[in-house]
């Protein structure tokens, strides 16, 4: 359990006045308790105002979480029992049973059917409403954070280096996908899972394309988007690279796409509008003519990513409605993309500006065509 986390989320729950805190978002669960797990079966911590939490959650995991999590609490239950019930039972037992409980209605974990059984298992609890609260308190990174995340950035960084000396004409984009997944394990990543690695075309449709069997020839441009995990940490790099010689029509607008990027990072301070940012990119693109439409956001969250539905984080997000401001210490993916291009980077918000925690040399590679 980090006390700093137990801390943030234990002044939350005094101002809203919640008693207990149940927690069933997988990324809370891995930031407050060291662990996570899938949720094949309903699992939650239960965090009180004073007292030591506990989690409940299947027999199976039992043993992991106490060795990943040590010195926390643990109620576990067979397969076949009612885990709604079992979290029930655990705060009756505890004297929870008409208690004012926080729950985060945003969490992939509280369907409508676990809010349903948890309402009928409980019927004397009081529900404070805290949606949103398990991505907030995580916006801001701490120190070991941001090394684990400088650790993410620089597997990408050298995975990129890679692709850019071993890759030629003739490879399968699979083949591409299998060589950035061996350097990500090699490299200390969490998991083979890579990203998109697309042949790109138009702005932004093949920035979540997935075509694996085409092979790569001569003017094809790859897109690769890296994004390795380090103890559920998620840095993320895209880039361009063209089978061949990069044209000059492609260098100008690699250095376009570039050099309004540069303004967009060099912006993130504390203090800014989100959409202050966005603008500085959304409206460059729009009047140079390099994209006639722009739906997608420029930028969004970056932190932990665990066994949930959401690949990405848009807690945080960077488009012409997001009047949130930046804090010091928080971490967000920056993209754009024209014209079968794309360049992002993993920036950290200081007071001097934003820092690239991805240092991989800001231009598209070329590829041997033969």
């Amino acid at each position: 359990m980090r006390q700093d986390a137990l801390n943030r989320l234990r002044a939350a729950m005094q101002q809203a006045d919640a008693e207990v805190m149940l927690i069933d978002h997988g990324e809370m669960l891995a930031w407050l308790t060291g662990y996570t797990v899938s949720e094949t079966l309903y699992r939650a911590c239960l965090v009180p105002l004073s007292g030591e939490p506990w989690m409940v959650l299947r027999q199976l995991d039992e043993v992991p979480c106490r060795t990943q999590s040590p010195g926390l609490a643990v109620v576990s239950y067979p397969d076949w029992a009612d885990p709604w019930q079992t979290v029930a039972d655990s705060l009756t037992q505890r004297g929870f049973a008409t208690a004012k409980v926080g729950a985060d209605f945003y969490s992939y974990g509280m369907t409508v059917h676990s809010w349903q059984q948890l309402s009928r298992h409980l019927p004397g609890v009081v529900w404070r409403d805290l949606t949103g609260i398990s991505d907030r308190l995580r916006s801001v990174k701490s120190a070991s954070e941001l090394n684990t995340l400088r650790h993410a950035a620089a597997i990408a960084d050298f995975t990129l280096q890679q692709i850019g000396s071993a890759v030629t004409a003739g490879w399968r984009v699979r083949d591409v996908a299998a060589l950035a997944a061996r350097h990500f394990l090699e490299q200390g990543a969490d998991s083979g899972e890579t990203g998109p690695i697309v042949i790109a075309s138009g702005d932004s449709g093949f920035l979540h394309a997935s075509s694996h069997e085409q092979r790569l020839q001569r003017g094809d441009i790859l897109h690769v988007e890296l994004i390795p995990k380090v103890n559920h940490y998620s840095a993320r790099v895209m880039r361009p690279f063209v089978v061949g010689k990069v044209s000059d029509a492609q260098q100008v607008l690699a250095q376009q796409l570039l050099a309004i990027q540069d303004r967009q990072i060099a912006a993130m301070k504390p203090g800014m509008l989100a959409n202050e940012v966005d603008a500085l990119a959304r409206e460059a693109l729009l009047s140079s003519g390099l994209r006639s439409a722009f739906t997608n956001v420029t930028g969004y969250t970056l932190g932990l990513y665990t066994r949930t539905p959401r690949p990405s984080d848009f807690s945080g997000a960077f488009h012409p409605g997001a009047c949130w401001q930046l804090e010091a210490d928080m971490v967000f993916h920056m993209y754009l993309s024209a014209q079968g291009m794309a360049f992002s980077e993993t920036v950290r918000v200081t007071a001097a500006g934003g820092e690239r925690l991805t240092r991989v040399a800001r231009q598209p590679g070329e590829l041997a065509a033969s």
